[in-house]
């Protein structure tokens, strides 16, 4: 079970996002949307959006962060193992705390809108389903091990299982002593990964980098002169 969950898993995890980012690109680029409801409702969403996308991010740089920085990197910076654990420990229930509101009034508004909630589909409750688990999952293991004068150590066994992935080389018996909590976490990560190109998360692909290169749009306002000879054209 360990080498299926910790030498297998994130490989399998791994080969479904690559396939389906490329399956969505070749044959739906036009569904590669977050088939956005703004249309039907747009005074709350202006709200939860940005609160649950700057948690998320926030969640994610966290996780960069703590699983391919070593700590000899950050001892280096004189980021002290006490100082990273207290900005690990309360920037990260923050940053989780504040996807989980902004997810909360995402589903809050798709409940009590009508229009928003007949756009609703299977496929975006599942991937609400899951985020949420796995966001849950994570602080709840981050408060569980954790005291404000010490926590778990995972950049000395989750931290180093993880870069070992990338070197095709996965140390399965890091992962063997981590407590519950995180394994389930996990694994509920890597399930989240693998549904990404199959959910409406994968815009998180399609930045619009072609807007930095793209020509220059000049708009021309009318000689106000030339229009008053002319005379205004009648309406309906």
């Amino acid at each position: 079970m360990n080498v299926l969950l910790w030498g297998a898993l994130p490989y399998v995890a791994f080969a479904l996002l690559v396939a389906g980012i490329v399956w969505r690109h070749r044959y739906d680029r036009f569904g590669w949307t977050t088939r956005s409801s703004q249309i039907y409702e747009s005074k709350l969403l202006n709200i939860a959006s940005p609160v649950f996308h700057y948690g998320v991010l926030f969640v994610l740089a966290g996780h960069l962060l703590g699983l391919f920085v070593p700590a000899s990197w950050t001892d280096a910076v004189g980021v002290t193992s006490h100082t990273y654990h207290l900005l690990s420990l309360y920037g990260g229930t923050l940053a989780g705390l504040l996807a989980l509101a902004g997810i909360a009034l995402l589903v809050h508004r798709r409940r009590t809108r009508a229009p928003v909630f007949r756009a609703t589909t299977a496929n975006d409750k599942a991937m609400y389903l899951v985020l949420v688990t796995a966001l849950v999952l994570g602080m709840w293991a981050k408060l569980a091990h954790s005291t404000p004068a010490t926590g778990y150590a995972y950049r000395d066994t989750i931290a180093p299982w993880a870069r070992s992935l990338f070197r095709l080389s996965p140390d399965v018996p890091l992962m063997s002593g981590v407590p519950v909590l995180y394994q389930i976490h996990a694994v509920v990560g890597m399930v989240l990964i693998a549904l990404v190109p199959y959910t409406r998360l994968i815009h998180m692909f399609a930045a619009p980098v072609q807007y930095l290169f793209r020509p220059y749009i000049v708009y021309r306002s009318r000689d106000e002169g030339q229009l008053a000879e002319r005379g205004a054209r009648r309406g309906w």
